[in-house]
Formats: C-alpha cells, structure tokens, sequence
C-alpha cells in the first residue's frame, strides 16, 4: 500500500489484510515546486516526521519509494531519498525505467535495493545489475497494458535469474485488484509460463516486501494463507480469466473468505 496514492489504511483493516505500507513522497513534483525543492522536503521534513510517528507507534511503515523518471526525479535526488530512507530503516523499493531508461538497476545495486518496479526500459546492463543485487524486479502487468507501454524483458530478467514478482499496481490509472487477472495477463503479454506467474504471485511477491522467510508458500512454519480453488488443476485461477475458480481464502489458517 502506497501512502502517496492516497489508499486509507483505516479503510483496509476492516478485512483480514496485512499491510506493509510503503512512503511515496517522491511520486511528483508538486505544483509550484521544483524536483530539488521536492527532494528537501522528503528527507528533511517528511521523513523526520515520518520517523517521528513510527517512534510513537502512530505509523507502521516498512518501505521507501520514489519514482525515478525523466522530467520527475532523476538518479541523484532519488539517491538521496532512498538513502535518506535506508538510515531510518525503510526497504528501498522504487519505480524504475518505466518510461524511460534511468539506470535503475545500477541504481538497485548501489543502494542494495529490496525490489524495483516497472522495469519496462530496463537494459542489459540494468538486468545484470539487479542480478548481481538480488533485488526482486516488480513487474506491472496492467499498468503496461492501460499505457500501451513496451513490455517489459521478462523473459531475459528470468533467464539471468532475476527474482521477478508481479503486482496488480493498483492505482488511479490501472483500477485493478485482481491478481488472477494480472497473472493471465503475465503470461499473455510478458510470455511468462503459468509456472513463472504463480511463482511471481506468491513467494517473490513476499520477498519483494521483504517477507519471503514468512509468507509466500506453504510451508512448515510459514503463514498458513491459502487460496482454496473449486477448479480441475490450479492453472485454471489463470485460464479461467475475469471469474477465477476461487471457493475460500483462509488467512493465518483461519476461513476469512467463502463463495458459499
């Protein structure tokens, strides 16, 4: 959950959802402001305020982002705001090459980032520099379809055994919350096999956020979050497009969720 798209946490912890909220002070330049002017108010007056409520309790927060892109913030400003927010203990997990190539993955290994998404114009040299990282590269499915983007090099981020994750990116240009979707439309546009998105959508979606030890597959020890399909195999949550064959959600073992 990304704080700068304005998606209300309180609205969300009516449902049995865990958060790992992420602050995006840095996705635009305000009007009237410039990209500098924007970058000192992140690190000197968000984040120490930022910081100040997690202190208190008031704000949970784990992730850092910005959105690295021409004409928005370039590669120093959002060094100095990833950076800024390295020290304060925030996972660096950033937008990057979406519309243009900004040496993001150059930029992920740098700063050791957690995870970088978009990754639409990202190069050979990025690719390699994610891997040498490990960083997980996001990929966004609907946002590349709605904006008519390139798709990203999926394939060539796999083959150099990049973890890659998928996300739904729900925002106010992409209004999709579906993850079956996203996955279909993974292997349909991205030529992901089924077995890569259903990887995508679990365990390298939780190590994106950090939680790959704990969630993202079933496993002894691991949170028991389960998805019950009423289908023949379970390739049919990405055939089965815009009605998935899902019969309950259990969340930490307990039933939060049935069709019946």
């Amino acid at each position: 959950i990304n704080a700068e798209y304005g998606l209300a946490a309180e609205k969300v912890r009516a449902h049995a959802v865990e958060l790992s909220a992420t602050h995006l002070g840095a996705h635009s330049v305000p009007k009237g402001s410039t990209a500098d002017e924007a970058t000192i108010e992140v690190v000197e007056k968000q984040l120490p305020a930022l910081a100040a409520a997690s202190a208190n309790k008031s704000v949970e927060c784990e992730n850092i982002d910005v959105f690295l892109e021409k004409g928005v913030f370039d590669v120093e400003q959002t060094r100095r705001i990833l950076s800024a927010g390295a020290e304060l203990g925030l996972r660096i997990n950033f937008h990057g090459d979406e519309i243009n190539p900004m040496r993001s993955g150059e930029l992920a290994r740098d700063l050791k980032a957690t995870a970088v998404s978009h990754l639409e114009r990202i190069d050979s040299d990025g690719i390699a520099a994610l891997a040498a990282a490990g960083s997980v590269a996001v990929l966004l499915p609907t946002t590349a379809y709605i904006l008519r983007l390139e798709p990203p090099p999926a394939r060539e981020l796999i083959d150099a055994k990049v973890p890659v994750a998928l996300g739904s990116d729900f925002n106010p240009n992409a209004h999709c919350l579906s993850m079956p979707t996203t996955m279909n439309m993974a292997c349909v546009l991205f030529r992901m096999t089924m077995n890569e998105a259903l990887v995508a959508a679990t365990i390298n979606a939780a190590a994106s956020i950090g939680r790959g030890a704990t969630h993202g597959s079933l496993e002894v020890g691991k949170r028991a979050d389960i998805v019950l399909l009423d289908a023949p195999s379970w390739e049919h949550i990405i055939y089965q497009v815009g009605d998935p064959p899902i019969q309950a959600v259990y969340k930490g073992g307990k039933a939060v969720w049935s069709r019946s």
